[in-house]
Formats: structure tokens, sequence, C-alpha cells
């Protein structure tokens, strides 16, 4: 693995140390891609690789594959980097079949995490669920598969995964009559650790979206319906459509897997939008098919900032534009602005604090240059002096931050400097 790493890693930094003259975005690169990698990688003896996201020893499923973004552009002309991507999804494809609605794994069945009840499987960490961590995987498989043209990862344990990602999805369009779904965690004073009505949450209407307990941030939902999930849902389970009839010759689960996406984006243009009076059509964070509805935007993906980055929509869309006019403005509650910076942050933490995350998906999915070119500028001052990128930090002073090792994040400050090389990963034009 580490002449893996070595090789990929001398293949990028040449392509930036080309493109810019700053010498600081190479270095800073550097330190981010280093931190991106070094120490989060496991290969096991199975073949399979162990992802951590920095400071908590588990494998969240949505964070491992975001991790492996920024190398999809050296996929091809590096055949050991697309082993190694291989080996991620091999260990991700055996964690959907053991439990697909938990979010992050063990590295081993010892128990470790929380005790989120109702489990009995000792390889869980933690049982949220959340349906990004169904889409994930399989978004990050397709596109090393578009890149390369193999699928050495895509056996029967990755078939049965498409399997069930597609009947939980399934399943919870009708939360309410059909899920055996709860979540309780025992003695928790964390109000967006809980679900109300015993683990079921809140009261949700069919209407042909999915229903997920958690956003991406791991906090509750406040409606059942969360929008930029079910939006990712269906491009993923248009690519899962593609790989099982493709890989297995499974037209069966295709034509379901097709059906599904059909039925999500009808119901997301018919339930997942409103009418703002200045920006017009846009999309909702949340719903619940009752006629409530809830606007704001997470730093965590999928988001609405990053619905062309995850293939949704073209970055002009009119909808998404409105959307993004809403989300980097004031109307949403998790929008910070300071001397020191401004972007999307999170309730997951402080007010106030701005995520690199979400200031790189702002610029990737930019039209214009200036655009991105504020956003680079405002990550390389965001730092303080660490070379890193953290979870989040304060738009009044970027001294103070949250998590000092977030491998997400430095992940991703690397796939935008790449991107602005002209060396994009996926859903960048």
């Amino acid at each position: 693995m580490q002449e893996t790493v070595a090789a990929v890693r001398a293949a990028a930094i040449d392509v930036v140390r080309t493109s810019f003259r700053d010498e600081r975005v190479v270095t800073l690169f550097e330190s981010c891609f280093d931190h991106s990698v070094s120490g989060t990688l496991r290969v096991m003896d199975d073949g399979s690789a162990f992802v951590i996201t920095g400071d908590i020893p588990a494998m969240w499923l949505r964070d491992s594959a975001c991790q492996m973004r920024h190398l999809l552009p050296f996929a091809a002309e590096v055949p050991a980097v697309a082993d190694l991507m291989s080996a991620v999804l091999r260990r991700q494809m055996r964690y959907l079949t053991t439990d697909p609605y938990a979010n992050a794994f063990n590295v081993a069945p010892d128990g470790a995490g929380h005790r989120d009840a109702p489990t009995d499987s000792p390889w869980v960490w933690e049982r949220k669920y959340e349906v990004d961590s169904l889409a994930h995987p399989f978004h990050l498989g397709y596109q090393l598969y578009r890149q390369t043209g193999t699928a050495p990862w895509f056996d029967d344990v990755a078939l049965a995964a498409g399997r069930a990602m597609i009947a939980t999805i399934r399943t919870e369009q009708f939360h309410e009559t059909r899920s055996a779904y709860r979540f309780t965690r025992p003695d928790t004073p964390v109000r967006s650790d809980m679900l109300v009505r015993g683990g079921r949450g809140a009261l949700t209407a069919p209407t042909g979206l999915t229903w997920s307990g958690f956003r991406p941030s791991d906090d509750a939902q406040t409606y059942g319906y969360h929008v930029p999930g079910n939006a990712f849902a269906a491009v993923a389970l248009g690519e899962v459509a593609d790989l099982v009839e493709t890989l297995a010759g499974d037209t069966r689960t295709a034509a379901e897997a097709r059906q599904t996406r059909a039925e999500l984006i009808a119901a997301l243009n018919e339930h997942g939008q409103f009418t703002h009076p200045e920006a017009g059509q846009a999309w909702w964070y949340e719903v619940d098919g009752r006629g409530n509805g809830l606007f704001m935007d997470d730093a965590n993906l999928p988001s609405l900032l990053s619905l062309p980055l995850l293939g949704f929509c073209p970055p002009d869309d009119p909808v998404y534009l409105a959307t993004r006019r809403l989300v980097l403005s004031p109307v949403n509650p998790s929008f910070f602005t300071g001397p020191r910076g401004k972007g999307v942050g999170s309730p997951h933490t402080p007010a106030g604090h701005v995520w690199p995350l979400a200031l790189c998906v702002e610029g990737l999915t930019a039209i214009s240059a200036s655009e991105r070119e504020r956003v680079l500028a405002q990550l390389m001052d965001s730092h303080a002096g660490t070379g890193v990128m953290h979870e989040s930090f304060s738009c009044q002073d970027p001294a103070v931050f949250t998590r000092p090792w977030f491998s997400w994040a430095n992940a991703m400050f690397c796939e935008l400097v790449l991107a602005l090389c002209g060396r994009p990963g996926p859903g960048v034009r």
C-alpha cells in the first residue's frame, strides 16, 4: 500500500505544482494529501481495506467513500490505485450485507462503539439509518468502473449488497407500515442522537420518497424525508442498475432499481420543492409528506449545495441555482459570516463555525472562476497554521476549530485543488 500511495502522491503533486505558481497551495495540498491517507487506510488479510475518518476508530460508509474521491482521476493511470479503491469497496459491500441500516462499522466483530438498540451485531459501531450510507459506496464503485472499465470489486457479495440497498429503500418508502427499524440509544442526553415516537421518528405520510432517520451529519432529522438524500439515492439507483445488468446480467434487479429511481424522482418533483417569494422554485431540505417542510442545508454530503457534484442535476439548473442562492444566504440557518470567512456550517458544530467541506463543495459546484478563486483563498486562510483542513472553524477566528484530524475534509480540499488543475473528480464539469 505504501508504494501505491507514494505513486499517486507523486503524480498528484506534480499536477498541482505544474498548475499553481503559489508554493503555499502546493505545500498545503501536499500536507492535506498526506493526512487524507496516512494512518487512515489499513489493508486487511482478506484483501479488503478498512478506512477510518480520522480521530474515531470506525469506518463510516459515507466518509470512507468520500475519502477516495480525490484518487479517482489517477485510477486509470496508476492501476494500484484502482486496486486499493477496490479493496475499500469490498469491505463496504460486506458491511452493507451485514446491516444495511448501520452507518459505521468496526474493523473486527469486537462489539466496539455505541450499543444502539436493537442491534446484536458486533460489527456495528453505530446504527443510525441514513439513506446516503447505501448510496455512497455504489456511487464510488460506479465512478471507478467508468474510469477504468473494470470492476474487480463487483462479486456475489456486491450483488447481494445492491439487492439489499434496493430492498431497504423500497421498504422505507412505506416506513409507517412496513419498516421494523427503530433507533434508541439508552441513556443518551443528546437530543440529536434520539428519534421521537419510541425510535420511529416524526410521523410521515407515503409520497414515493424513501424515509431515513438521520442526516449525513449523523444528527436526527426533523422530518422523515431527506431531500438531498433521496436525490442521491436516485442517482445511485441508476448506477446500481447499470452495474448489476452489465456485470451480473441481472435484468430483474436492474429493472427494480430503475423503477425505484423513477419513483424517487417523481416524488421529489412533487413533494420536494417550494416557492420562495424572492428566489423562486427551490428544494426543501426535509419534508414529511404531510405538508411540512424544512429549509436549511448542512455541510455534510449529500447536501443541497452538492446536488450537481453528486450527479443529480447540472450546476446551471434553475431550481438548483435558486436553492444555492438561499443556501449561501442568511435564509439558511446554518450559513455563517464573519471577518475571517463565510460559508455553510452545521447544527452538529457550534454556531458561527464554517465547514471546509462545504467550502470545497461551493468551489466544486461554482460556475464562475472568481467564486472558485475566492473559495480557495478562504480555505488557504482557514487552517490556522496547522497545514490541514478541520471539521469546522470559527468565522471570527480560524484558530478556534473542531476536530484537528478529519481526513474527509483533507481529501475534499485535494479534490478541489485537482479540479482547479483540470483533473476533476466525479460530478465536476
